[in-house]
């Protein structure tokens, strides 16, 4: 199992270790970093200031969002940066959900999510190809453009630039059962947001007839400390904010995803107490059961006992959120 450092998006503004996290990550022999967004800093420009300050280590973006950008301009960004770093970017991709797609994008949210994601990474794949001009009859992404209000103009092209890799990867970010299957048909490799190695059985018939050298790279808070309710506080105000916030009341894929892992109850009750402003005790509402399943907390004995469940299963990288040099060098360690 290969270890990643992943550093998430930006808060308030940029966060000043994420270079020196980096760093370090590629010197411990971290396989991968990266970077995300949400409606804030973006995934590409910090992951191209962390290319510019490293070698080796491969780049991922978990994940750009497909509303914010059109496939051919998410591809053009893919190529350059792959170009930048010598080969080493690696595209992650999501939908998001409607609250931000039509609140902070101003699209619609597309009512066959998973045509739209097909369409998006047909179109990207022939960019990336360059075999000849991107033609797609898309319900979502026509290339060319050719809607009612089109020009009729529109021809089509292909890239200028020469991709450096036909077959750079491409990784999607998906929640429910058949967007996930659909993945393992068209990407290589799969972003879960949440990955517990005891219940893998609520992503089992989404995940046969797995592709060789199929990628399945979920992210895991990971905390060195001797109090593991401590510890766990940053899962839950994590999981608090996704389950209550991210999204609405009647359609919130994230807590989806925690029902059907088991806690549909908790889920819900979550969902209320956010909802209704109380956030601090919807915080403490997130089971401690389930941010400790999802997560790997505690001193460095657990944590080495907990890493077992995870390297058993089907998981290939472990993707780190780490707050510290010192735990991802326990990682490390734990992991060689």
């Amino acid at each position: 199992m290969r270890l990643g450092l992943a550093l998430g998006y930006w808060g308030r503004g940029p966060d000043p270790r994420h270079l020196e996290l980096a760093q370090e990550a590629e010197r411990l022999g971290y396989d991968s970093v990266w970077t995300a967004e949400s409606w804030g800093s973006d995934a590409f420009t910090p992951l191209t200031w962390i290319a510019a300050h490293t070698s080796r280590i491969r780049l991922g973006t978990a994940i750009a969002q497909m509303a914010a950008r059109s496939p051919t301009t998410t591809a053009m960004h893919a190529l350059t940066l792959d170009h930048l770093s010598g080969g080493r970017m690696m595209l992650g991709l999501g939908l998001s959900g409607p609250q931000v797609v039509e609140g902070w994008y101003g699209r619609p949210f597309p009512r066959s999510p998973l045509t739209a994601t097909r369409e998006y990474v047909d179109v990207v794949r022939q960019v990336l190809r360059r075999e000849g001009p991107v033609e797609v009859a898309g319900r979502f992404h026509a290339h060319p453009y050719r809607g009612e209000d089109a020009t009729g103009l529109g021809k089509p092209l292909k890239p200028i630039t020469h991709p450096l890799r036909a077959d750079l990867p491409i990784l999607l970010g998906a929640e429910g059962p058949k967007n996930i299957a659909q993945t393992t048909r068209i990407a290589d490799g799969w972003l879960p947001l949440y990955w517990s190695p005891t219940r893998t059985d609520a992503y089992e018939a989404s995940l046969t007839d797995l592709p060789e050298d199929f990628v399945i790279a979920p992210m895991a808070r990971v905390t060195v400390c001797d109090d593991v309710a401590e510890g766990l506080l940053p899962v839950k105000a994590m999981l608090g904010f996704y389950i209550g916030g991210m999204g609405h009341a009647k359609r919130n894929f994230h807590a989806d995803l925690m029902a059907r892992m088991g806690y549909a109850d908790e889920a819900r009750r979550v969902q209320e107490l956010f909802l209704a402003g109380r956030r601090e005790e919807a915080v403490l509402a997130v089971p401690d059961a389930f941010a400790d399943e999802i997560s790997l907390v505690g001193p460095r004995k657990r944590i080495a006992e907990r890493l077992e469940l995870w390297r058993k299963g089907p998981v290939t990288d472990l993707l780190v959120l780490a707050p510290d040099p010192h735990t991802l060098r326990v990682l490390a360690e734990l992991n060689s």
